[in-house]
């Protein structure tokens, strides 16, 4: 009998364990959006009821002269918004035109050091440089973010950079990502990754299902961010989960009319602040 009585509080000890640590994984992760342009006071409160952090940005968007983040930090904290802060980096042609990849960086990593502290930004807040080109950096695009990368952490920031975490082909050689690249060359402590994969799989598409999906399933598995939907979705990537996104191939948020406002781009962290910008 004894026995018996043993076997069940051992089944029941083994069941909620299994509950627990179920449960808990459910929190391990944390869902964050990004966007070109700042959503607009009135939707942060809607927001905040699925997003955990928002990406925020240091300068103008790519594509963008100006940059509606501006002035925003104040509110979105007060809604008690994680960050993840970007700075808009130079591509390829633009870097080989300046002549002086390395002063490039460290001229920009100058302009999202101050527009950090303009913004209220305390040292020790990760800046994300967005690097758009994929596969192996070349020479000048490698010395770039190098530059960038120790002028920032020199001014009291940690340096990151959001890339891409998809295989791109090469010829006489195995497929490359941007990130893999990036670590090889940069080394683990040189710089936080926010990697963009959104093929499916790994990526789940427009989903916001519970449990949130951790960033190394990215296939990057150091990422502390993970892109895994983007507004409007890449056709050749996503038909495996087309039906996540809306009728135009866009990502909305729960809860918010659909329109020009509404629509995000999705990513998961280990962090609620993955900039450690609170």
């Amino acid at each position: 009998m004894l026995f018996f009585v043993f076997l069940a509080l051992c089944g029941t000890l083994a069941a909620a364990l299994l509950f627990n640590s179920t449960a808990g994984r459910e929190h391990d992760f944390y869902l964050g959006f990004d966007r070109n342009d700042y959503p607009g006071d009135a939707a942060l409160a809607q927001l905040r009821k699925t997003f955990s952090y928002t990406g925020y940005w240091l300068s103008a968007p790519p594509g963008l002269k100006t940059n509606s983040w501006s002035g925003k930090r104040a509110t979105l904290a007060a809604h008690n918004f994680g960050f993840l802060l970007l700075f808009n980096g130079k591509l390829y042609r633009e870097l080989k035109a300046s002549g002086d990849a390395r002063l490039t960086g460290r001229q920009d990593a100058a302009a999202a050091v101050n527009s950090a502290h303009r913004e209220g930004f305390k040292r020790g807040a990760v800046i994300f440089l967005d690097q758009e080109e994929g596969g192996v950096m070349l020479p000048e695009q490698f010395a770039y973010i190098v530059a960038w990368s120790e002028a920032v952490r020199a001014a009291g920031f940690v340096p990151g950079v959001y890339c891409s975490g998809m295989p791109v082909p090469r010829k006489n050689a195995p497929p490359v990502t941007t990130a893999a690249d990036l670590r090889a060359k940069l080394g683990a402590k040189q710089a936080k990754l926010w990697v963009s994969n959104d093929q499916c799989p790994p990526s789940p598409g427009c989903s916001y299902d519970k449990p949130v999906p951790p960033p190394s399933a990215s296939g990057t598995r150091d990422a502390l961010v993970w892109q895994f939907a983007q507004s409007p979705r890449r056709r050749q990537f996503t038909e495996n989960c087309a039906s996540s996104y809306a009728a135009d191939g866009r990502c909305y948020a729960p809860g918010l009319a659909r329109g020009e406002d509404s629509f995000v781009d999705l990513n998961t962290s280990t962090s609620p602040d993955p900039s450690n910008g609170k």
